[in-house]
């Protein structure tokens, strides 16, 4: 019962090690194309879907509002999408990507395998441990 209780055993410890190195790479592979983190996946989202309402991206990346919004407000400032509000109803904010979000692109295509050499993983490691964290949150969700 006591090595429960030890750091190293801990699931959630070795998450959070690992989210924190995840995280040092991608930063200065990003700061070469000028992003943080958060921009990139927010990009990635658009770059599926071109144009998408606030609480779609929202709903896609796991961010509610008040973090969504400054996000959003930074990537406009820096001439990657324009915000605009439905003719429709107002209510609704619609995104879109403008022309200098679809040319860095082509600048980030490069980012997930200089992020793969930098884990030491190669594409059926990552594909394994994505399978993985993507059951684990699904049956997260599922309660």
């Amino acid at each position: 019962m006591e090595d429960c209780l030890k750091l190293d055993q801990q699931l959630c410890f070795s998450i959070y090690v690992l989210h924190r190195e995840i995280m040092q790479q991608y930063r200065p592979v990003l700061d070469k194309i000028g992003l943080t983190y958060p921009q990139y996946i927010t990009l990635m989202a658009l770059w599926e879907n071109d144009v998408m309402t606030v609480n779609q991206l929202g709903d896609q990346l796991k961010l509610d509002n008040g973090t969504l919004t400054p996000l959003l407000k930074r990537l406009e400032a820096k001439k990657f999408l324009k915000r605009t509000r439905r003719k429709s109803d107002e209510r609704v904010v619609e995104i879109s990507l403008t022309d200098d979000g679809k040319k860095i692109k082509e600048e980030a295509g490069s980012v997930p395998g200089q992020i793969l050499t930098a884990l030491n993983l190669n594409i059926k490691d990552m594909h394994a441990l994505k399978t993985l964290s993507d059951k684990i949150f699904s049956g997260i969700q599922k309660m």
